[in-house]
């Protein structure tokens, strides 16, 4: 576990590669003033104001900011962790200790880790809120002066001088404050991410059904996320309340006892927003797990999105989806509504906390006036006191989430994992692999799967593991890879391994790099290898040969293509020992033969190495060395081919079953010389031709990065989801809210002036009594402002936040196959997870800020024009500044936001491509090379956040700057002003001047922000405006009966995958009778596959039509048309779920007619085995199934589902011969009164059709009876 030490192996290596030619940060060679300013990155603002930035201008990241240096520090201090909380746990057991088990602090890990750096962060800080209680103290002094000084003096300057310095000092030292602490969280989360995927790459077959591939993604984006927020927000949890008691201490100093009534209001106040946080941590808790369920079904449904479209069930798993968003929205409402009722406290505390200070400063010495100094200082530091008040409820709250988050990330480092003692792999005996009394399980405390195992296979021997779907052929793979638990016995191999899974998993790479897997080229070895496994003809089909980009999952290439890239990949590897499960299923005759004969047989690349075949085609078994025949678990038989047969316990009928299965293999053997094996020469020299492979050489997309202004229709898009009654409303609260605040000001610096002119001590009883109502009645009026604006954005976000998801989610079902095979899956749930939580939670924050804040700076302004109108002097240049820095800016940081969306979703898909390949990864022994990767792709998103967060720093000196420069001028303006005005006066424009630098400031960030994270409306949309499949449904629909004879008619058919690329069928012209069956058979790359997507629609028409029953099927909606049709693919997707749910997701269909499909489908008695039966859980991507039983139950859909019109794309490629014969006549019998269209590499599975329809090059070469077939010794006699 993370907790085993020992797992950790191997140093961090940085592998270097095109980076190296990237920009050096110039930060550490640069001067001080430069740092301090941050001069030395304009050279990216200019850049970016002259074009759109690039990843290339960017500069890189320090060393210290890298995931190279990050990650191998932080995993030292988890490991020291881990070995403490070892021992500790020894002292309590040792003691006799009871105590739960304390699992290892993550907490403890980073604090030791990044220590050094937080107190550095922290000591910023420190300065910088001392400097800010500076501020009101010079500003007392100034309002001193105004009143007591007859001449104006160089005091005056003096102190205007001295407040310009102290705001100066503190915008430096908080921009730098701001830096560092970005900078830190950042590393925060990765390091934390770091240390997830390494412990991925560790689990046990137990924990990843405990956490699913979207639940890991999740800790991943959500809660390392969440600790990294904690991170930036940390200091606050000292700095609040140290401003908080600054305040009072400076409060006290003006106003004496009468600030302990404040303190009271405080004390009293807190409290009850410490119980919202505490409520809003269990809302939070409930929507993270439905944001897991979000995320893990989401991701299923990507995945599986062919056979969502085929079976069309899009709806249904849209409302699925829709209902946990509006569980998740639900959980949102409540939250924020409690944030509402927080928001209106904190509006309240400084009013409260000064209305409570002044009636008791009142009460407690009737002869206490309230002078301008008093009024404005003492307000300047209630409104200091306001921005921790308000700060620290957030900080709370947001503790309190990361609470939840460390738990979460904690369960998951804890989990357990895959012990190295399942096999021992230092093995120096005679043999290559050794099982002795072994048993084998996939969770310690489960059944055994695999029992009482005895075996030794000698090196260099091939060996064939046999037997029936679900008896344990691809466990004992499993058991020898040390994926399993070992429950007893003892296993051991010797040397290396690569393994070929029954699933093919590609990596979306380039070919070649799929099949080097890391290893170091050597072109002869290499180009072997490519002819053996019959992959030269497909690299002529490839638009750029092996320097083809795969898409995620191989979705870009055909099913036999995978499984020989695949085994290319163990080929190349030169590994000792080959584990090769069924990999010869997925391709046709020849290229099996093929395969078997210059790759795994005696004559083969492999014929010195110890390959293990799990296998179906049993007429491979005389050419084995050692056949084992698994049977429940167990090996039931053992031995050579003659000594198998020699036995007569049931052997005989072995020998029965391999002559049925050659006799269907027809006439012929299949020469030596074949299609696939010409001589390279002779192969290259030929002509590409069209076909379904050529036709589906899509080559994957980059993300697509916009330039230029976030266009304001994204925003009008935005707010037409906000609803445009509740943007009206929100306006309305806001402005009211405004109006007031600048009316309490006003109040009371009339009042401060009518104290001072009235010298009647009854008359200053009634005017004092008359202004505390007033500027009482006006505090709540502000009050209820601010609640009514937060209730009407509450309302109007989560409008927003549902529509805008629901049309996300609606543009993403109805885009075509081949957008998801040309898109990562982490380019979509990027925008699923990270643009969504912006658009939840962030957008509608920063609009209403900026709407608050412009509101604000108005109000300001006006005052202090109204105050010293020679001030508008100096505001318009300033605000021309402001603009244009504002302008000058806006489009680098837009555009490094954009750098930094789309460097986030290589992060996810690597991550997601690792989860689904894990196995392949650990047998291959290759988990530092991805952690290596990761690295990288994680460091590449670390290069536009350490820019965006410079960029940011860039901005705020040079605004603050301008707003000191206002702060100044104020000053200048008073002091020449002399006794021209009032000293109340002085004290309300520069106490608003304070108050312009910090708005001003605000209001420019804010509406970058908003350009910036508008950038996910954006990306959000960007699937609306693309090319969408036909509708669902049509005005003009099919009869409810249609088709009821199942006749289907090709008539002069062409179809492409792109208007760029050749046809890849061309003139199709055939037609069914109704209830025939027809075969249909070609070589790899024929056209087979892409004439059942066309009678799915799921590649449109180039020219001619498609008839079924009457119908021309482009006529009717894709829902009409793909509701009466049914299939059998060639690979079995299931979701995370029920066994029922997986049978019948729509909900259709009786338990009694669940256990009747079962039963045809020879899984009724493995069902009634589970101890769940129906309600067993399948888990992600059905994973705890052979892939045998996994086509079974979409057979088992597909009897539920029995329309007139049948296609079977290999659909029993996975099985055994015996159960396939099973399940053939089962299909024959069930769907005797329907079409059948049959693809098969099988050949005995069409021998017996009514009719072969003979695919090449994407056309029709023969169609006739597939005696008469054989008979004309075509390219069909060729190919039995």
């Amino acid at each position: 576990m993370l907790c085993s030490p020992q797992n950790w192996g191997g140093s961090y290596q940085r592998v270097r590669g095109g980076l190296d030619a990237q920009k050096c940060s110039p930060e550490k060679s640069a001067s001080f003033f430069s740092k301090v300013t941050y001069s030395w990155f304009s050279r990216v603002i200019t850049l970016g104001y002259k074009r759109p930035l690039e990843r290339e201008d960017l500069f890189e990241l320090n060393e210290s900011d890298s995931s190279y240096t990050v990650c191998p520090t932080f995993e030292k201090q988890w490991r020291k962790e881990v070995l403490r909380n070892q021992e500790r746990q020894k002292v309590k057991a040792s003691f006799y200790i009871e105590a739960h088990t304390k699992k290892p602090s993550l907490l403890y890990a980073l604090w030791n880790t990044f220590k050094s750096v937080l107190i550095q962060v922290a000591l910023f800080k420190v300065f910088a809120d001392i400097l800010s209680f500076t501020s009101p103290l010079i500003m007392k002094q100034m309002i001193i002066f105004c009143e007591h000084s007859s001449d104006f003096g160089w005091n005056g300057y003096g102190y205007a001088m001295a407040l310009f310095v102290v705001v100066f000092l503190q915008t430096l030292i908080l921009q730098r404050y701001q830096c560092f602490n970005m900078l830190t969280s950042a590393k925060v989360k990765t390091a934390v991410n770091g240390l997830i995927y390494k412990k991925a790459l560790l689990l046990s077959n137990v924990s990843r059904q405990k956490f699913s591939t979207g639940e890991i993604i999740n800790l991943m984006s959500a809660d390392a996320q969440q600790l990294m927020d904690l991170t930036a927000n940390l200091n606050l949890l000292w700095s609040a309340p140290f401003q908080i008691l600054m305040a009072i201490y400076l409060l006290w100093q003006e106003l004496g006892p009468a600030v302990l009534a404040g303190v009271a209001v405080l004390v009293f106040v807190i409290p009850i927003n410490a119980l919202a946080a505490t409520k809003i941590k269990k809302l939070k808790k409930s929507q993270r797990k439905n944001k897991d369920k979000q995320i893990k079904l989401l991701k299923e449904i990507l995945h599986g999105i062919k056979i969502l479209k085929l079976y069309a069930w899009e709806p249904s798993y849209k409302n699925k989806i829709i209902k946990i968003r509006d569980q998740e929205l639900e959980f949102q409402k409540s939250a924020r509504y409690l944030t509402v009722f927080s928001m209106l406290t904190l509006t309240c505390i400084p009013f409260l906390v000064s209305l409570a200070t002044l009636c008791v400063y009142f009460l407690l010495d009737e002869g206490n006036i309230l002078t301008a100094t008093k009024v404005f200082t003492s307000m300047s530091l209630f409104n200091i006191l306001r921005i921790p008040l308000f700060e620290l409820p957030t900080v709370i709250s947001t503790v309190v989430q990361t609470k939840i988050s460390l738990g979460r990330l904690e369960d998951f480092l804890h989990t357990e994992e895959l012990l190295p003692q399942n096999i021992g792999t230092n093995y120096i005996g005679d043999h290559a692999i050794e099982f002795t009394d072994a048993s084998f399980s996939w969770n310690k405390t489960g059944m055994p799967v695999l029992k009482d195992l005895n075996i030794k296979i000698p090196e260099g021997a091939l060996v064939a593991v046999v037997g029936q779907v679900g008896s344990g052929k691809s466990s004992m793979l499993s058991a020898i890879l040390g994926e399993m638990e070992k429950l007893t016995g003892v296993v051991q191999r010797k040397g290396s391994v690569a393994y070929v899974s029954q699933q093919a998993w590609i990596q979306n790479c380039i070919l070649q790099e799929n099949i080097l897997f890391g290893s170091i080229m050597k072109k002869e070895f290499y180009e072997q290898v490519l002819e053996a496994c019959a992959l030269l003809p497909d690299l002529e089909q490839l638009p750029k040969g092996d320097q083809t980009e795969i898409g995620e999952r191989g979705v870009n290439i055909s099913g036999g293509q995978q499984h020989r890239v695949s085994l290319a990949r163990a080929v190349y590897s030169g590994a000792d020992i080959y584990l090769l499960d069924d990999p010869l299923s997925a391709v046709d005759v020849h290229v099996g033969k093929q395969l078997f004969e210059k790759v795994i047989g005696s004559l083969g690349l492999l014929k010195n190495k110890t390959r293990i075949l799990v296998t179906h085609n049993l007429t491979l078994l005389p050419q084995m060395d050692l056949i084992v025949v698994m049977e429940s678990g167990r090996i039931a038989q053992m031995g050579t081919y003659q000594e198998l047969l020699s036995k007569t316990r049931n052997l005989t009928n072995l020998h029965q079953v391999i002559s049925e299965e050659e006799k269907a293999h027809a006439l012929k053997r299949v020469s030596a010389v074949n299609s696939r094996t010409r001589p390279k020469d002779k192969i290259l020299e030929q002509k590409p031709r069209p076909s379904l492979d050529q036709g589906k050489q899509l080559s994957m997309k980059k993300e697509k990065i916009p330039v230029g202004g976030v266009k304001f229709s994204i925003i009008l898009q935005y707010l037409q989801a906000f609803g445009w009654l509740w943007v009206w409303l929100t306006m309305v609260t806001y402005l009211g809210q405004n109006l007031v605040g600048i009316g309490q000001n006003l109040w009371l610096s009339a009042w401060a002036k009518e104290a001072k002119n009235t010298n009647d001590f009854t008359e200053w009883k009634q005017i004092r009594s008359n202004k505390l109502n007033i500027y009482g009645i006006l505090g709540l009026i502000k009050g209820l402002f601010v609640c009514s604006g937060a209730y009407v954005i509450t309302r109007g976000s989560l409008a927003a936040s549902r529509t805008i998801y629901v049309q996300l989610l609606n543009n993403v079902l109805h885009l075509p196959i081949q957008f998801f095979e040309t898109n990562s899956t982490g380019q979509i749930i990027s925008r699923f997870t990270k643009d969504i939580f912006i658009i939840d939670m962030r957008l509608h924050y920063y609009l209403r800020l900026w709407m608050n804040c412009t509101l604000d700076v108005i109000g300001t302004i006006l005052v202090i024009v109204g105050a010293l109108p020679l001030f508008i002097l100096g505001i318009i240049p300033l605000v021309f500044f402001y603009f244009s820095i504002q302008r000058y800016y806006v489009a680098s940081s837009r555009q490094i936001r954009r750098l930094t969306g789309a460097s986030r979703s290589p992060v996810i898909s690597h991550f997601s491509e690792t989860l689904s390949g894990v196995s392949t990864i650990r047998a291959f022994g290759h988990q530092q090379r991805f952690i290596q990767q990761y690295k990288e792709v994680v460091n590449e998103n670390l290069v536009c956040f350490y820019n965006n967060v410079i960029s940011n720093r860039w901005l705020s000196v040079r605004l603050e700057f301008l707003g000191n420069l206002m702060v100044l001028f104020a000053a200048l303006l008073a002091v020449l002003a002399g006794n021209s005005i009032d000293s109340a006066t002085v004290g309300l424009s520069i106490s608003y001047a304070l108050n312009i630098t910090h708005s001003l400031n605000f209001w420019v960030k804010k509406a970058c922000e908003i350009e910036t994270n508008a950038v996910a409306v954006e990306r959000v949309c960007e699937y609306e405006n693309m090319d969408k499949e036909a509708p669902w449904i049509m005005s003009r629909r099919p009869p409810l009966q249609w088709p009821n004879k199942g006749v289907v008619e090709f008539i002069n058919y062409q179809a492409r995958y792109r208007d760029e690329l050749g046809l890849a069928l061309q003139d199709i012209t055939f037609q069914t009778h109704g209830e025939e069956k027809i075969g249909i058979v070609g070589r790899t790359g024929a056209g087979k596959s892409t004439l059942s997507n066309c009678l799915f629609r799921i590649v449109e028409r180039a020219g001619g039509k498609i008839i079924i029953d009457g119908i021309d099927i482009s006529t009717i909606g894709l829902h009409d048309l793909r509701g009466k049709l049914n299939i059998i693919p060639q690979h079995p997707v299931l979701f995370s779920g029920t066994l029922q749910m997986n049978l019948d997701p729509l909900n259709k269909y009786s338990d009694s007619k669940l256990w009747e499909a079962l039963e045809l489908c020879h899984l009724k008695e493995f069902v009634q085995s589970l101890p769940e039966k129906l309600r067993h859980e399948i888990s992600e991507g059905g994973e705890n199934l052979s892939m045998g039983q996994r086509q079974l139950v979409c057979l088992a859909r597909a009897l539920l589902r029995k329309t007139k019109i049948l296609i079977l794309d290999e659909a029993t490629a996975s099985i055994d011969f015996e159960t396939d014969k099973l399940v053939q006549t089962t299909i024959r019998k069930e769907f005797s009164d329907c079409t059948i269209l049959t693809i098969a590499h099988r050949l005995q599975s069409i021998i017996d059709s009514d009719r072969v329809l003979v695919l090449d090059s994407g056309s029709i070469v023969e169609f006739e009876a597939p005696q008469n077939l054989i008979r004309q010794k075509g390219l069909f006699y060729e190919m039995t």
